[in-house]
């Protein structure tokens, strides 16, 4: 059990918790977070989103039962922590962007701080959250609501780009890709049960197999993914 320091609303069913410790996990790696409740009974996978000195952030959106508890948590009580699980972005060198779309924004915070030169795409169907932690550690930030942050992008201008948002906007990056030396890798996403791959729950079809996204994933170069198995993300 870990005490949380804070648990803010950011927006409207957006909630930031940071939670006291020292953790570990890299860019695009998440936790099993639960709340103590005996329902629902399986926690749920929780991307990092931001690891201070002695403290753990994490970005998300109430979607059901399990993160309406999370959201009802104060500081001073204590929540359930497991992990850093999944594979996490990649190291590279070389120009870098990072592009997010609504809560696919909270795992590219952690790239952000690591890599300062990158240049940062954030779309918003309304109301924006979480951008001035952006703006404190990168090089440029574009922001965009409705319609798609990809038309933004121009991927022949980065060797690298690091991706994580609703299904359409993934796919639609990953088309504007071909044919450009840009590289591209995507977080995908699935409903988990135990976040160590035991349970085979959140298998993927990618072009060498079913892969499993909270083990071999959740990060995967987007041309090993079976893009129309994205849907169900």
């Amino acid at each position: 059990m870990a005490m949380i320091i804070s648990n803010e609303a950011l927006a409207p069913q957006i909630y930031v918790m940071k939670v006291q410790g020292n953790y570990k996990g890299k860019m695009g790696q998440f936790y099993m977070l639960r709340s103590g409740m005996s329902y629902p009974l399986l926690p749920r996978p929780i991307s990092i989103y931001d690891i201070g000195e002695h403290d753990i952030s994490f970005l998300y959106r109430v979607v059901g039962e399990g993160t309406r508890q999370l959201s009802r948590l104060l500081s001073g009580q204590e929540i359930n922590l497991e992990g850093p699980f999944g594979n996490g972005f990649p190291q590279v060198e070389g120009s870098l962007a990072l592009i997010g779309g609504g809560m696919g924004t909270a795992p590219l915070l952690l790239a952000a701080k690591h890599y300062p030169h990158a240049h940062v795409y954030l779309g918003f169907a309304e109301q924006s959250f979480g951008v001035e932690a952006f703006q404190a550690v990168a090089a440029s930030v574009q922001v965009k609501f409705g319609g798609s942050i990809v038309e933004l992008v121009n991927p022949a201008r980065y060797k690298y780009m690091f991706s994580c948002g609703p299904t359409p906007m993934l796919q639609a990056l990953a088309l504007q890709t071909v044919g450009t030396s840009s590289r591209l890798y995507i977080s995908t996403e699935r409903h988990m049960a135990c976040g160590i791959g035991a349970c085979l729950g959140c298998t993927i079809r990618t072009r060498t197999g079913n892969r499993r996204v909270c083990k071999e994933g959740p990060v995967f170069p987007v041309e090993e993914v079976e893009l129309d198995d994205l849907h169900g993300m």
